[in-house]
C-alpha cells in the first residue's frame, strides 16, 4: 500500500508534522477495517521517515470518528459470525505507544472505537464541538483497545466506569473536566493550528529521547514496583548519556546556539 492508494484517510506533511485525517465525512468517519489498515500503514510509514517528527490524528468534516461502521462491519460480523479480516490492525495500542509522538485533535464526535483508538495517544486536544462516548454496552459488546485500562488512567475509576456502564455521551467541556481531554481550544477553527504548534514544540526535541520517554511511560505507568520504575529510568538514562543527541545538546548549550538533532547517526 502507498499513500496515493489511501481511500479512507488523507495525509499531509508540513514542517515535520504528519497530519493523518480520517476521511469518510459522509459517514462521520465511521471506522472500517480498511480505515484501520490505512491508519496503521500511515503511522508505520511515518515512523520510518526521518522527515516526520510528530503525528496529528484528526477527522474530516463535522465528525472525528463515529465508531465502527455498523453497516459495513458489525452487520457482516453478525450475519457471518466472522470478525476476522486480514486488513485489520493487529496491535493498535502497541503501534501507538511505539510510534513517534501522536496528538489526537478531536474535531467532532468520537464514539466507540473513535474514542478508544485515541486513548493511548500522547495528548488529546479537542474543539468545543467534540463529543465522547464509550457506548459499547448499548451495542451489547464490551470496550476494546485496552480502553478499560486507558479510560480509567485518564478519567479515574468512577467516571470511567460511569461512561462504560451507561454508554452516555459527554461534551468537550465535561471531557476536559474529568481529564479525558488534555486541552480544550476555545474555537473550533483553532484546533489544528494549536495542535500543529504543540506538535512542532515536541518535534524540536531529540527523537531518540522522545522515543525513550514514551517507552518509559508505557512501561512504568502501571508498574507497582517503584524500584523497577527507577531501574528502567536509570537504564534509559545511561543510554541517553552516551547518545549523540545528548552530546549535541551539551555542545549547543556551551556554544550558545540552537541544537541540531537531525542526522546525528
Amino acid at each position: 500500500m502507498n499513500t496515493s492508494a489511501y481511500e479512507t484517510i488523507l495525509t499531509s506533511l508540513e514542517e515535520g508534522v504528519l497530519t493523518i485525517t480520517m476521511n469518510r465525512p459522509d459517514r462521520l468517519n465511521a471506522w472500517t477495517y480498511q480505515m484501520g489498515a490505512e491508519l496503521q500503514h500511515a503511522i508505520e510509514t511515518g515512523n520510518d521517515d526521518p522527515a516526520v517528527d510528530v503525528f496529528i490524528l484528526t477527522g474530516a468534516g463535522r465528525g472525528f470518528c463515529a465508531g465502527a461502521d455498523i453497516k459495513d462491519l458489525f452487520k457482516d460480523q453478525a450475519d457471518g459470525g466472522d470478525s476476522g479480516d486480514n486488513r485489520a490492525p493487529r496491535d493498535w495500542v502497541g503501534l501507538i505507544r511505539r510510534a513517534k509522538p501522536i496528538i489526537a485533535a478531536v474535531n467532532g464526535v468520537a464514539v466507540g472505537v473513535g474514542l478508544t483508538q485515541i486513548l493511548p495517544c500522547d495528548f488529546i486536544m479537542a474543539s468545543p464541538d467534540a463529543k465522547f462516548s464509550a457506548r459499547f454496552v448499548k451495542m451489547g459488546v464490551v470496550p476494546e483497545l485496552a480502553s478499560s485500562y486507558y479510560l480509567v488512567a485518564r478519567a479515574g475509576f468512577g467516571l470511567a466506569n460511569r461512561m462504560m456502564l451507561t454508554g452516555e455521551t459527554i461534551d468537550a467541556a465535561e471531557a476536559q473536566r474529568i481529564g479525558l481531554v488534555d486541552e480544550l481550544v476555545s474555537d473550533s477553527s483553532d484546533l489544528l493550528t494549536r495542535a500543529a504548534e504543540l506538535a512542532k514544540q515536541i518535534g524540536e526535541n531529540p527523537p531518540g529521547a522522545l522515543g525513550a520517554v514514551k517507552e518509559l511511560v508505557t512501561a512504568n505507568m502501571a508498574e507497582p514496583d517503584i524500584k523497577e520504575v527507577q531501574k528502567r529510568e536509570l537504564t534509559a538514562l545511561a543510554e541517553a548519556y552516551k547518545s549523540p543527541e545528548h552530546h549535541e545538546a551539551i555542545a549547543a548549550f556551551i556554544e550558545k546556539r540552537p541544537p541540531n538533532f537531525k542526522n546525528l547517526g
